[in-house]
């Protein structure tokens, strides 16, 4: 039987060995192809065939995969994003030149301006935070004026809460401006960022794949001013009004945007006047979300996008019904990551399904405020809620770290 290849572009530390193994499982062989493969350590340890290519040149990567087509069938394309999501339109852009089932690049690359994303969604009568774009410190000023303090500054692009922050003062918000103003990455020109409403509540993500809701999950964050996620729950404990009134606004908004293919995620705060949502995802959740799913549910969402990537059906049904839930292990400081103690023992308790760290001893620890934070993570599961939340709690008790602050020139 000729090699059928499932052309991966980019990486993830967490999403990309799932990716991998579902791969495997289903008889394809999983090919990366990144501009820097030396930044997923796990593409060599699982023997993955790499190509160095530039992944924000379209030509660039149809001459690779045109080359690969020769040697092997390309049964589908897919990707992930970092703190970048244009991979994930090129990801379409790339489905559509060899007539492969895959999202829309336009309507992907409209939802990842957050501006044109906000825009859409408020003339479709989605609810949304009240936001102001600006592109100067004056600008900003007059946003903050006119929404309240406190607000929420990001970059028009970007995921993973990458420069996303909390300003309950009007110092906060002018030294906040300045750093994103000032960021060299930032793409547009000028440059440009959203002064929003902080819309308080809990806050929650919809999983989507096509136009079906697979479920609603509950999250919280670790210390402000940023948003580093510190747990996930899956599902969410909601009534039944509060089930279908998520889900009918989160299947709005990915209508509004054109966002009905494949997987999506859109993340909707519960507040004083019901659900807004805070951003749409047009794409996968960050792991372990999928892992919770799986075991929550039964419904494996790596595996079932995998199959619609390649053009074969796919199953949602609900299996059985679990909680699941996942702690990210976030530090307090930056310095060097000393030792980390009682991971074995936290594995050992029953209903804890993984123990997992993103970091060894002896490597520096750098909190950028972000998805980058996390040192690792213990993902619990049982079939109530009270239950998980406790064997979580009981394993996270059980893991102690160390971290010595850097030195300082003075020092």
């Amino acid at each position: 039987m000729p090699t059928r290849a499932l052309i991966l572009l980019e990486g993830s530390r967490t999403n990309g060995p799932p990716y991998v193994e579902a791969a495997r499982r289903l008889g394809l062989k999983p090919i990366t192809l990144a501009t820097d493969p030396n930044r997923y350590d796990y593409l060599a340890a699982e023997k993955i065939e790499t190509i160095s290519v530039d992944t924000d040149n379209l030509e660039a990567l149809i001459r690779e995969c045109s080359r690969l087509r020769e040697t092997c069938g390309i049964a589908g394309i897919t990707g992930f994003t970092g703190s970048d999501e244009s991979v994930y339109a090129m990801v379409g852009k790339l489905c559509r030149y060899f007539d492969l089932p895959g999202p829309n690049p336009a309507s992907v690359e409209r939802c990842c301006d957050k501006l044109t994303q906000r825009r859409l969604l408020a003339r479709a009568g989605i609810p949304i935070p009240a936001y102001r774009v600006a592109a100067n410190a004056t600008e900003v000023e007059d946003a903050v004026a006119e929404i309240g303090l406190p607000v929420i500054l990001k970059p028009v692009a970007g995921s993973g809460s990458s420069g996303v922050r909390l300003c309950w003062t009007v110092d906060e918000v002018g030294d906040h401006a300045s750093y994103l103003l000032g960021r060299a990455h930032i793409r547009q020109s000028p440059p440009a960022i959203l002064v929003e409403e902080f819309a308080q509540g809990p806050h929650y993500a919809a999983h989507a794949m096509g136009n079906t809701i697979v479920g609603i999950e509950l999250a919280d964050f670790h210390r402000p001013p940023h948003f580093v996620f510190r747990q996930s729950t899956f599902p969410a404990q909601l009534t039944d009004d509060e089930q279908e009134r998520i889900a009918e606004v989160a299947l709005r908004s990915l209508q509004a945007l054109g966002l009905e293919w494949g997987p999506n995620n859109v993340e909707i705060r519960w507040t004083k006047r019901g659900p807004v949502v805070i951003e749409v995802n047009p794409r996968l959740a960050g792991a372990p979300d999928s892992q919770l799913v799986q075991l929550a549910h039964g419904v494996d969402l790596i595996t079932e996008h995998i199959k619609l990537v390649i053009g074969e059906e796919w199953d949602l049904r609900k299996r059985f019904s679990y909680t699941a839930a996942a702690r990210l292990l976030n530090p307090n400081s930056d310095g060097t990551l000393d030792w980390i103690h009682g991971v074995a023992r936290a594995a050992a308790i029953p209903g804890v399904v993984e123990v997992k760290l993103y970091v060894k001893p002896n490597t520096p620890v750098v909190r950028r405020g972000d998805y980058r934070d996390s040192i690792g993570h213990v993902i619990a599961a049982s079939p109530t809620h009270s239950q998980t939340e406790a064997i979580l709690q009981r394993a996270v008790d059980l893991i102690h770290w160390s971290i010595t602050p850097f030195q300082t020139r003075d020092e």
